[in-house]
């Protein structure tokens, strides 16, 4: 479910984000947050943590590696069906 709740900006561009979310998300004082804006709509989120990156790194490094494997595969299945192709 969507929430809003309306905040005022304060002089220096402030803004206190509501203390059910902040716990609700465990932002606390002191964290840094991502802003970002898009279509005129600003979104405010919790960086990932290190080890979420990690993961996420961990996770493309090993598709990486099936995927160079399968492209050995299908070149040596090109090279036996051509055989050797003179250069040009």
């Amino acid at each position: 479910m969507v929430r809003s709740e309306e905040r005022k900006v304060g002089e220096r561009g402030q803004v206190t984000l509501p203390k059910e979310l902040r716990e609700k998300l465990g932002i606390h004082g002191g964290d840094e947050v991502l802003v970002h804006e898009e279509d005129g709509k600003i979104t405010i989120e919790k960086p990932l943590s290190r080890e979420e990156l990690a993961e996420g790194y961990r996770r493309r490094a090993a598709e990486s590696e099936t995927l160079a494997e399968e492209m050995d595969g299908v070149s040596r299945e090109a090279d036996e069906y051509l055989g050797d192709v003179p250069e040009w």
